[in-house]
């Protein structure tokens, strides 16, 4: 599968380079988790991975890492190369990961301190940045609590204060509000942006969250079994779909009335599926009449009809086939019950 690169914007291409990634991929066996991807990452700048789990995002995270060592291609972070030199990429960058890490027996404050540690930061230095920090998430107030006692909302900017201990010029922040509710996924969201806005730190930003995506990403690349299908600036990917969309529900399978909807001067493309159609039209408002009026001329019955204007979900659907909606509920679940069962053997 080919990517297909949508232009960056001027301004953006005059911004260092933070992250080059070239045909980067990673086996594990017989299974290719990251199949030969490539993208940059300028500075300053908020970069996505969406995609439904299993896409490759995590492991894409865990090579730049360098947790994992690739299987091809190269990659550089502040033009390091990752493979040669590890312990300097590490020093550069920071990391949320998707699971709770911090020791629920140790209070917030030695939680920061003993991430400082394990960078080999004096403790006169980590003390001072770690109160700082603190302060930033909002948690200066819980600082001697034992996270034990923190609420999930509370436990998520843990992590983030964490990945910022040494002072990183890259953050990777790995599905960062999974299974948070909408209230603290918001609060969330507002760190991110303070971090690219106030402290113009570069982030790496993996989600399966269509919102999120959406309102954080300067640019998204839409991954899926391993390839990266499509980048762009969110506006560009659904841009890209090319107009509205209409999905037309009829009684009958058959006859295909595909040709005729296709006939209409406002339809771009048809396509069907069982006895639905999905239509593309410059103008849906409009085409919608004309395409009820034709259905009805051919003695067929309607069912429902939706109109929706270019959006994430419907760009992630023209690119892969599927939408993410499910993916999301499923992956809701799942996570559900990994903190169930985390909570059982404690």
């Amino acid at each position: 599968m080919e990517t297909e690169q949508v232009s960056v914007r001027r301004d953006d291409s005059q911004r260092p380079t933070m992250v080059k990634v070239e045909n980067l991929s990673k086996s594990f066996g017989n299974l290719k988790a990251v199949d030969s991807i490539s993208f940059e990452i300028k500075e300053g700048e908020i970069f996505g991975f969406l995609g439904p789990n299993g896409a490759g995002k995590s492991t894409t995270i865990n090579v730049l890492t360098t947790l994992l060592t690739p299987s091809g291609g190269k990659a550089e972070i502040a033009g390091i190369d990752i493979h040669k030199h590890p312990n300097e990429v590490r020093r550069n960058v920071g990391v949320v990961p998707q699971e709770y890490t911090a020791d629920e027996d140790l209070t917030g404050l030695q939680n920061i301190i003993l991430c400082a540690d394990l960078y080999g930061i004096p403790r006169s230095n980590s003390k001072p940045h770690a109160l700082e920090l603190l302060k930033l998430v909002e948690l200066e107030d819980a600082a001697d609590r034992k996270v034990s006692t923190y609420s999930g909302g509370m436990r998520r900017r843990l992590e983030l204060a964490c990945g910022l201990i040494n002072y990183p010029k890259l953050l990777f922040l790995d599905e960062p509000t999974l299974g948070l509710d909408v209230q603290t996924r918001a609060a969330v969201w507002k760190y991110i942006r303070m971090l690219k806005e106030e402290y113009r730190m570069t982030l790496f930003l993996t989600t399966h969250y269509l919102e999120e995506a959406d309102s954080l990403c300067d640019r998204i690349a839409i991954i899926d079994h391993g390839h990266i299908i499509k980048i762009g600036t969110p506006a560009e990917l659904k841009a890209s779909i090319g107009g509205d969309v209409i999905v037309v529900g009829v009684v009958e399978a058959e006859p295909d009335i595909s040709s005729d909807i296709s006939k209409i001067n406002l339809v771009k493309d048809v396509k069907k599926n069982g006895n639905e159609y999905r239509i593309k039209s410059e103008i849906g408002e409009e085409a919608s009449i004309q395409i009820i009026d034709m259905i009805r001329s051919k003695g067929l019955h309607v069912t429902k009809i939706s109109l929706t204007k270019p959006s994430l979900d419907e760009a992630y659907l023209e690119f892969t086939g599927r939408t993410l909606r499910e993916e999301e509920t499923n992956r809701m679940q799942m996570f559900a019950q990994r903190v169930t069962m985390r909570r059982a053997r404690s």
